[in-house]
């Protein structure tokens, strides 16, 4: 006779939160300083980051609206399913079209899984002395067109789970406030 111990697992909620705002608003740093506190309390956490997805799972999509549509739903649908095998995902990405964000938060609704969606508010004119990238100087200067929310539509969430004014606040505020939601829905 073979002795099988049972294996306990431990109840553990995986949740997709999407950090959304215009380029240079805040989104990869508050995401990063949340990650960084979530692995600190043990959680499984994973960071979609926007340009490293360009790069390697959406190589050779361009900025027209179906493109952007295409990677916002792969970067939807990877987060999805880490999310349901228990790991916080973390997904700093421009996602400038209302419905493709729904079309994600319904792919998610659908499996069960939990999804946050974040508005990291910063105004354009904050995110141009920014300009993490450079692409607020390079639109100005004409060697770039097609940039969100300056010559290219952003339409920001109507009422996102939370509204984070990077702007009036520091990193650390920031990540702490989308921590309280996480904490006040239960997922952590």
């Amino acid at each position: 006779m073979t002795y099988t111990p049972e294996i306990q697992e431990k109840e553990v909620t995986g949740a997709t939160i999407w950090l959304t705002g215009l380029p240079s608003a805040g989104k990869t740093t508050i995401a990063y300083e949340l990650a960084g506190r979530l692995r600190a309390e043990g959680h499984r956490v994973e960071l979609l980051d926007g340009d490293e997805i360009r790069e390697f799972l959406s190589a050779g999509l361009g900025f027209t609206r179906e493109d952007r549509h295409t990677n916002v739903q792969r970067i939807g649908f990877v987060a999805e399913l880490l999310a349901s095998n228990g790991v916080k995902v973390l997904v700093p990405v421009i996602a400038p079209y209302a419905d493709s964000r729904d079309a994600v938060r319904k792919r998610h609704q659908s499996e069960g899984t939990p999804y946050l969606e974040v508005h990291v508010a910063t105004p354009v004119e904050v995110c141009s002395v920014r300009d993490v990238k450079g692409l607020y100087a390079k639109q100005a200067a004409g060697e770039i067109s097609g940039l969100t929310g300056v010559d290219d539509p952003y339409e920001e969430p109507e009422s996102p789970d939370l509204r984070i004014e990077s702007h009036n606040q520091t990193v650390r505020e920031s990540a702490a406030a989308l921590h309280a939601l996480l904490t006040e829905r239960g997922l952590l």
